[in-house]
C-alpha cells in the first residue's frame, strides 16, 4: 500500500535536503520525498493540515528499566516534594500503606523506594540522612536514590539489613560518607550502592515486562521512536525483558548496553554477530564502563577542585576492568560505552584507547564517551581524530542548577557541556536524556532538552553559556540522524528514501517558535514505518 503524507513542512534531518512538504511511504519505507506530488499514485493521501514534522526522536542515553520502575516509587520531586519535611511525610505515607495491606508470612520485608532526591531543590539546602529517613521509617528499610543516580541514601534499618557499620571499609572506586564519630551517614556514593542492592527484593519478570510496556506508551507520546538502554545499575542483562516487551507492544527500537563491571569475570558472556544485527528491532550494541559519578553529586572526576572545596571527584572503573573491556571488544567488535563526565575521566579514556585501531566494521563509532562535561584541548582534537562520538545531557544543567551552581563558579558554569566548540572539532554530538538520572519530573522528555540546548538558560532563567548554545535544526538533527548512526539504527533517524517512516507531527512549529517555549510543545501523532502508533486524545 503506498501512503502519501502531503500538506506538511517536514524536516528530513537530511542535511542534503532539509525541508519537503510531502512523502510518499510504501510498506512502512518512504520511497520518495519532496514538494508536491510524486509521480506514482497513492492509495492513500494523508493530509497533514500544515503541520511540522520532524523524524522520530531517538533517545541515545537513558535507563528504561530504571524509569520504568521509577514509576511506583516515590517521586523526591517537586512539585510534591519540595523539603526534607516534605520526603519524610512522603516515606510516613507508603509507611502507612504497607501496614494496611498487611504482610503475609514469610514474605520478604518491603522496602520503601525513592528516586530524583535533590538536596538543591529542598527548603534545607542539604542532602537527606539516615537520621531524616527514620522519622519516615525505623522498622522498614528505606532506600533513595539521588538524582544523578550515582548516590543512594538509606534509613537505619537498611545499613542493618546489608550489615554496614563504622567498621565497614570503602570499597574500591566508592565512599561511606561518615559523621563525627565514623558512624555512617547513610549516603553511599558511587561503588558503595552495591553493598546494599543484593538485600533488596528482587521484582518479577512479570512485574518489569509490564512496566516496560507501560513506559513505551509515555515514550511514543513524546515522539520517541527508538533508545539507548546504557545498562542496569545491578547485576543482568535486558535483552530478555525487551523482546518479552516487544511481543506485547513495546513499539520502540532498543540499542542494549552491558554494564560491563558485571560480566567482566564471566568466562561465558559473549555477545554473538547475530544479537548486534542493525536491522534488529533489539539489538546488542556493546559494554559500558562507569568512569566517575556526577557535578551534582560532586563525584565527577574534574581537573580543578568543586568551588570551595579541594575535592576533584573519584575515577571509578579498574585499568583491569578496562584492559578486559578492550579485550572483549576487539574479539567481539561491539562498541565501548564509558561514562566519562569530568574532564580527567574524559582524558582517561581517551589516552588509553587513542593508540586503538577501530575494531567494529565502521558502521557506528566503536567508543562512546557519555556526559562530558570539560573536555580538555587534546581530548576534544584526538576525539575527532578516531571518530569517537560525545553523548551529553543538556537536562542535566538545566534541571540541576541549584546544585550546579553550589559547585561551580558562575564563569565555569557557561562553560560545562560545551556544545558548539565541540561540534567545531568535528566531534559527533548526540544529545539524550539519561532518564531517570536527573531532577526533572519528566525525565525523559525531549523538549525541555532541546530547549536547554537551545536556549543555554537553566529553567530559572540562569544563563549556562550563551557561546555554546546550538540552533535547533542542529538539535533535532543530534536528536535523531546522529543518535540514530551512534546506536546502530539502521534505515532510522531521517526522512530520505529508503528509511523508516518514523516521525513525529508536533504541535506547533518548532523551527519558528520562540526557543523559549519549545518545553510547551506536544506531540499530536507518532508513526512507525508508516502506522499511527500514537495519537493525542
Amino acid at each position: 500500500m503506498k501512503q502519501l503524507f502531503t500538506n506538511a513542512k517536514i524536516f528530513t534531518s537530511n542535511r542534503d535536503r532539509l525541508y519537503a512538504d510531502a512523502m510518499l511511504v510504501e510498506n512502512g519505507r518512504i520511497q520518495w520525498i519532496g514538494t508536491g506530488a510524486p509521480a506514482e499514485t497513492p492509495d492513500e493521501i494523508i493530509d497533514l493540515q500544515g503541520k511540522t514534522v520532524i523524524p522520530g526522536l531517538i533517545d541515545a542515553h537513558m535507563h528504561p528499566l530504571m524509569l520504568a520502575e521509577y514509576s511506583k516509587q516515590i517521586a523526591c520531586l517537586p512539585p510534591r516534594v519540595n523539603s526534607i519535611e516534605d520526603l519524610i511525610a512522603e516515606i510516613a505515607r507508603v509507611r502507612q500503606e504497607i501496614i494496611a495491606a498487611g504482610n503475609t508470612e514469610g514474605e520478604e520485608i518491603p522496602w520503601i523506594c525513592g528516586w530524583g532526591y535533590d538536596e538543591g531543590k529542598y527548603a534545607e539546602k542539604r542532602s537527606p540522612d539516615r537520621y531524616d529517613l527514620d522519622r519516615g521509617s525505623e522498622d522498614y528499610p528505606v532506600f533513595l536514590v539521588r538524582s544523578c543516580e550515582h548516590i543512594r541514601c538509606v534509613n537505619s534499618k537498611a545499613l542493618e539489613i546489608a550489615g554496614i557499620t563504622k567498621d565497614t571499609p570503602d570499597p574500591p572506586g566508592g565512599s561511606i560518607d561518615r559523621d563525627e564519630n565514623g558512624e555512617p551517614t547513610g549516603v553511599l556514593r558511587e561503588n558503595a550502592r552495591d553493598l546494599v542492592l543484593p538485600f533488596m527484593p528482587e521484582e518479577t519478570e512479570a512485574e518489569v515486562v509490564d512496566a516496560l510496556v507501560g513506559l513505551g506508551q509515555l515514550l511514543i507520546s513524546q515522539g520517541i521512536v527508538a533508545i539507548g538502554d546504557m545498562g542496569n545499575l545491578h547485576p543482568g542483562g535486558n535483552l530478555d525483558y525487551f523482546a518479552k516487551a516487544a511481543e506485547r507492544g513495546f513499539p520502540q527500537r532498543v540499542s542494549l548496553y552491558y554494564m560491563w563491571d558485571y560480566f567482566m569475570d564471566d568466562p561465558e558472556f559473549e555477545i554473538a554477530d547475530a544479537m548486534m544485527d542493525y536491522e534488529s528491532r533489539i539489538r546488542i550494541a556493546g559494554i559500558k564502563l562507569i568512569g566517575d559519578g556526577s557535578i551534582s553529586g560532586k563525584t565527577a572526576w574534574l581537573h580543578r577542585p568543586y568551588l570551595g572545596t579541594d575535592l576533584c571527584g573519584m575515577p571509578v572503573y579498574s585499568d583491569e576492568s578496562m584492559e578486559k573491556a578492550i579485550d572483549f571488544a576487539k574479539k567481539t567488535g561491539c562498541q565501548i560505552a564509558v561514562h566519562a563526565m569530568g574532564g580527567r575521566a574524559v582524558d582517561r579514556v581517551i589516552n588509553r584507547i587513542y593508540d586503538e585501531s577501530d575494531w567494529t566494521d565502521g558502521r557506528v563509532p566503536f567508543v562512546r564517551i557519555e556526559h562530558v562535561t570539560e573536555p580538555s584541548e587534546e581530548a576534544m582534537t584526538k576525539a575527532a581524530e578516531k571518530g569517537y562520538a560525545f553523548v551529553t545531557q543538556p537536562i542535566f544543567e538545566y534541571s540541576e542548577i541549584e546544585t550546579y551552581k553550589v559547585n561551580m563558579d558562575e564563569q565555569r558554569l557557561k562553560q560545562l557541556y560545551p556544545f558548539r566548540t565541540e561540534m567545531n572539532h568535528g566531534i559527533q554530538l548526540v544529545l539524550s536524556t539519561d532518564a531517570p538520572a536527573t531532577s526533572w519530573a519528566v525525565p525523559s522528555d525531549p523538549f525541555s532538552n532541546i530547549k536547554a540546548a537551545t536556549t543555554r538558560k537553566a529553567y530559572d532563567g540562569s544563563d549556562t553559556g550563551q557561546d555554546e548554545k546550538i540552533d535547533i535544526e542542529t538539535a533535532v538533527i543530534l536528536y535523531t540522524r546522529e543518535a540514530a548512526h551512534v546506536c546502530g539504527f539502521a534505515g532510522l533517524g531521517q526522512l530520505t528514501p529508503g528509511y523508516s517512516a518514523d516521525f513525529a507531527v508536533l504541535s506547533e512549529d518548532i523551527f519558528t517558535m520562540d526557543p523559549s517555549r519549545i518545553d510547551q510543545l506536544k506531540v499530536e501523532a507518532t508513526y512507525i514505518c508508516g502506522e499511527q502508533t500514537y495519537k493525542a486524545p
